[in-house]
């Protein structure tokens, strides 16, 4: 990352610090699409004048980039909380619902408290305390993209447990998208107890 890029991206994080903010985070989700799995949220709290280490929205970077920034974001911020809502959950209320749910529940567990969450795109639903919503925050800020980095490489380390249960299915591949082979798996072996079958009304009616 060159340094222009750096401070673009902490655009956000010296504007709260100019108007007096200590402690900013940043608030991801990674998983709201796949077929399989949970949503998981990630908070990661940090001094609003840094340091900041140079995280992008996970989406743009490798498997092995988010791994090594996994380590440097957790060693560089003040305090960090992941929430995860399963695949019962999300078909219990919904994957907006489970989302907000693991979002507080991130926020949550975080021990020391921000006084300022930046939030990728939604306003977190019953958290109180402040709150910064940003369209595309995981591109435009370096804390929700490091939210966004701690919740992805949680989801992946998952899904490449779930890749160990059931080799069949390909999850260390696909982590649980609705790909071709994922869906090829699921007309051969079958639907199993990680898949959300709220996703999957069209294979369940068909195999009524």
């Amino acid at each position: 990352m060159t340094d222009e890029k750096y401070y673009e991206l902490t655009k956000f994080e010296r504007e709260l610090a100019e108007n007096g903010y200590k402690l900013i985070a940043g608030v991801d989700e990674a998983g709201r699409g796949p077929l399989a799995g949970p949503v998981v949220a990630a908070c990661v709290v940090f001094k609003a004048e840094g340091p900041f280490p140079k995280a992008d929205d996970s989406k743009k970077l490798s498997e092995k980039a988010r791994e090594k920034l996994y380590d440097e974001i957790i060693d560089s911020c003040v305090s960090y909380g992941v929430g995860i809502s399963d695949n019962e959950t999300i078909d219990e209320i919904n994957i907006l619902e489970a989302t907000h749910k693991a979002m507080y529940e991130a926020i949550s567990k975080c021990e020391i408290k921000p006084e300022i969450v930046m939030v990728d795109h939604l306003r977190i639903k019953g958290y109180e305390g402040e709150q910064l919503p940003i369209t595309h925050g995981d591109a435009l800020s370096v804390s929700v993209g490091a939210a966004s980095i701690i919740a992805k490489v949680t989801r992946d380390r998952m899904c490449r447990d779930y890749a160990l249960q059931y080799p069949e299915y390909g999850f260390e591949k696909h982590k649980g998208y609705g790909t071709k082979a994922h869906y090829e798996a699921i007309e051969k072996y079958g639907i199993l107890p990680i898949h959300r079958k709220s996703f999957l009304k069209k294979i369940l009616g068909d195999k009524k």
